[in-house]
């Protein structure tokens, strides 16, 4: 079956542990997900933290667009925070018929409807 490939905007605080945990419990949430789900790229502004994190066995870049505009990447995870970007990002997925998970609060406060 055809793996599930995740694009994770911002990887600091929650984007970092979010990597960690999907990473350490791969197995399992493959197994309860049906297929495999792999993250297999990661925007970040800090592309060098970005890559030490993430071992450099998936592709960092410091554009997010570029992400969400990535045809093989099925669900956008956007964890940058703030409201500006983030609602142009989580559009524009949606908008690539990408599926959007976010921990933004403010952004689905104010933009939620959207």
């Amino acid at each position: 079956m055809k793996p599930i490939h995740v694009g994770l905007l911002g990887i600091g605080t929650v984007g970092g542990g979010t990597w960690t945990v999907l990473n350490r419990n791969q197995e399992e949430i493959s197994r309860r997900a049906g297929r495999p789900i792999h993250i297999i790229a990661v925007a970040d502004r800090n592309v060098e933290r970005a890559r030490e994190l993430t071992g450099g066995v998936v592709k960092v870049v410091d554009d997010a667009f570029a992400v969400v505009d990535d045809p093989t990447i099925d669900i956008v995870v956007e964890l940058i925070g703030g409201c500006a970007v983030a609602r142009e990002l989580a559009l524009r997925a949606i908008a690539n018929g990408k599926h959007v998970v976010t921990a933004n609060k403010a952004l689905l406060a104010l933009h939620g409807n959207e």
